[in-house]
């Protein structure tokens, strides 16, 4: 069986979307529950380095499904339809979640009804 994980993307974390949360705490909070088998966190997916990073993670990888917390889960489509077609991941295992401007409480209730739902 493949693996579960949570990538978390904030913006740069200098956006104003996310100065309500504590993101080291959404992703321990989120680790702890055992709720995914790897979390990760990214400055910011929607750069070049993003796809790069994408692509790397994705390419031969036995990940069953990837929960990305961030942005709108439309937009997370488009910008990162790319990095899987290149790394030959199943767009289809990419779940997202938009957690902007939400404080530390509401972004960990979002991904794990997210999580708990799927």
């Amino acid at each position: 069986m493949g693996k579960k994980g949570l990538l978390l993307c904030v913006c740069q974390g200098t956006c104003p979307s996310f100065k309500q949360m504590d993101i080291f705490e959404v992703l321990n909070t989120i680790r702890r529950e055992k709720l995914v088998d790897f979390v990760v966190l990214h400055p910011q997916l929607c750069a070049e380095d993003g796809d790069e990073y994408l692509s790397t993670l994705t390419k031969n990888s036995d990940i069953e499904k990837l929960y990305v917390a961030g942005c709108d889960p439309a937009m997370q489509k488009k910008m990162y339809r790319d990095a899987f077609e290149t790394s030959g991941f199943d767009r289809s295992k990419h779940v997202g979640v938009d957690i902007r401007n939400m404080n530390t409480e509401q972004a960990v209730e979002a991904i794990r009804n997210l999580i708990m739902k799927d």
